[in-house]
């Protein structure tokens, strides 16, 4: 099993800041991308979620960056989501878990992600159609998804944005802008539980791969916030996360 002391696969160097450049051109930070292609290489559960929120925080900030400066940023779609998701993630990061669990957790909720990606629609609203945000409702849902979030080593915005769409809250360029600001303040909660936890390791591997997604983050958020088409963006995604899931599942059964 790899090791935050080693040096990542060189096939890793160019998968990560090729998922860096596809999710934050959607105003996601990746985490649930650079989970599924390192989960395919042995490398150990800590080290995967570990240096997962660190790449999410550093490029959902370059995503958000971009998406407010193309004035799709709307606070009502953000804050009231972290009143609970930054604790519940704080939470979530500081507790330990089994290899097992933490692994079927992540393919499960990739699985949900490669499925909504694939097949749902973004939808959404206009901005004079957009209904108020439930207050109750964000923060049981912000609560839930921080938890989560904080388990496995993602920033959480990849259930946020399809929930603000559905829920007619806001467009898609709003709920990636939301996503993007969620998924940034998330990951610190959640890597600073895990560096309380104890379950902190980022060493080498994540001095190889940090750089590059970054890299990837910069080039993708740019062209996503003012060109790129979302729906086909997540579909491209899907299939990634598709192949990553569908050799989990075979395994198991």
């Amino acid at each position: 099993m790899i090791d935050a002391g080693q040096v990542p696969p060189w096939q890793l160097l160019v998968i990560i800041p090729s998922i860096a450049f596809l999710y934050a051109s959607v105003g996601f930070g990746g985490a649930s991308g650079y989970l599924a292609a390192m989960s395919l290489f042995a490398i150990a559960p800590n080290v995967m979620s570990t240096t997962a929120l660190t790449l999410n925080i550093l490029v959902s900030s370059v995503a958000f960056i971009s998406y407010f400066r193309a004035g799709h940023f709307f606070p009502g779609l953000l804050w009231p989501f972290l009143l609970t998701s930054i604790p519940f993630s704080f939470i979530g990061g500081y507790l330990e878990i089994e290899v097992d669990v933490f692994l079927f957790l992540l393919y499960a909720s990739l699985t949900y992600v490669c499925l909504r990606m694939l097949f749902g629609r973004s939808g959404g609203v206009d901005g004079e159609t957009r209904k108020s945000v439930s207050i109750l409702s964000a923060l049981v849902a912000g609560a839930g998804i921080g938890l989560l979030s904080g388990l496995i080593g993602i920033g959480g915005g990849i259930f946020l944005s399809p929930l603000i769409v559905i829920a007619g809250w806001g467009t898609p360029k709003q709920a990636a802008s939301s996503a993007a600001g969620f998924i940034f303040i998330n990951s610190i909660s959640g890597l600073l539980g895990r560096y309380f936890g104890g379950n902190f390791e980022l060493g080498i591997l994540g001095a190889f791969l940090i750089p590059l997604g970054i890299t990837g983050a910069i080039a993708g958020s740019r062209l996503g916030a003012h060109y790129f088409s979302n729906d086909r963006l997540k579909r491209v995604l899907g299939i990634v996360l598709l192949i990553a899931v569908g050799r989990y599942w075979i395994e198991l059964i």
